[in-house]
């Protein structure tokens, strides 16, 4: 599981920005919905003792023989796409084609969607709320903007899904900030001055640029969508920074993590308020694995020694749901995220008054 994650990480950082191209008309025709489904349908939920304040949302679905877990990708709180392509008693990709199932009910159901191409070696799932892109090694990607009905194809990343990653980004070839406008990327004309952009968010009527260079942290805002950049200095933390995220908070706030060169030590943490001010974290573990932003400054992060909130310049324990294996993310519609292996977690409400939900979805 965990090379099928570093392998996702990786052919996401290596697509290359296009732009000026759009997408072929590949589609493949809508089912026919009057037509009886040979498919057969999810089986209704297995009875299982949920923990205590934690919905349980547990389906299995008819597969076949030989599937793992799934990987799971929920874009909101009530959508998710979920790809069975890992068959650890079949030796060949022919042996174990890809089952790819849909819910727009947050887990209760689920539906098998038609891929374009079963067979594929390491298929890929990305997905954001406009689009859903497989990767289908060595026969290209397969875009959709239906919800799954229709896909089309492309040999490289599809246009569709990088467009779909934020009006702004930071092109990959070139390390210049673009604005996307459909389906075409335009480098800004006022460029900011960071030398090695990581990440570019907008946050309140900001743009924020941040990176890294030689260890130290560099960030740049723009008032004016890019005409102009103002450099930031962001405080130095005690230890060296690899990398540099800036990310929002629900409230809109501007952050920044950095995170030491090993990717595995506690991040240094910053919130914009005119000027980059650090976040103190008195008491926090040697190691994290995942952050995500939460109100009013406060950061929630997931490690091997537990999850917890870094508020008011001290670190403390969270009594959340969230083993050392969830991933935490934020998701479009500000809903709370934890993905493991084997589940997906999911958490809306303030920090104190969160409602849990545990998404299960296994083979048949």
């Amino acid at each position: 599981m965990t090379r099928r994650f570093g392998r996702r990480m990786i052919a996401l950082l290596l697509a290359p920005l296009l732009t000026g191209c759009s997408i072929g008309d590949v589609r493949r025709p809508p089912p026919d919905r009057a037509a009886p489904s040979p498919r057969p349908p999810a089986t209704a939920p297995t009875p299982s003792p949920p923990a205590p304040g934690v919905e349980l949302r547990e389906v299995r679905v008819p597969v076949g023989k030989g599937y793992d877990f799934p990987y799971v990708e929920f874009v909101t709180a009530e959508r998710a796409y979920a790809l069975f392509s890992s068959c650890p008693t079949r030796s060949t990709a022919r042996d174990c084609p890809a089952v790819l199932y849909a819910t727009v009910d947050g887990g209760r159901s689920w539906r098998r969607l038609v891929l374009p191409r079963l067979v594929a070696e390491n298929p890929q799932l990305y997905a954001v709320p406009e689009v859903l892109a497989l990767l289908a090694e060595p026969h290209g990607w397969y875009t959709s903007t239906d919800g799954g009905r229709t896909f089309a194809h492309t040999a490289q990343a599809p246009v569709a899904w990088r467009a779909a990653q934020g009006r702004y980004q930071i092109d990959e070839a070139t390390g210049r900030v673009v604005r996307w406008a459909g389906p075409r990327a335009t480098p800004l004309p006022a460029q900011p001055p960071v030398s090695a952009p990581h990440g570019i968010v907008e946050a309140r009527g900001l743009l924020v640029v941040a990176g890294v260079d030689g260890g130290r942290p560099y960030a740049a805002v723009s008032t004016d969508r890019g005409s102009t950049w103002q450099r930031t200095p962001v405080p130095v933390p005690d230890g060296e920074v690899g990398v540099l995220r800036p990310m929002v908070g629900p409230d809109g706030e501007a952050r920044l993590v950095g995170w030491p060169p090993d990717r595995t030590g506690f991040p240094s943490l910053w919130r914009y308020l005119g000027r980059w001010v650090p976040v103190a974290a008195t008491g926090h573990p040697a190691r994290a694995a995942s952050v995500v932003p939460l109100t009013t400054g406060r950061f929630a992060v997931n490690g091997p020694d537990g999850v917890g909130v870094v508020a008011d310049g001290r670190y403390g324990p969270l009594d959340w749901p969230v083993t050392p294996e969830h991933h935490l993310t934020m998701l479009a519609d500000g809903t709370l995220a934890g993905r493991a292996p084997d589940e997906v977690l999911l958490a809306t409400g303030p920090v104190g008054d969160r409602r849990w939900v545990r998404v299960v979805l296994a083979p048949a």
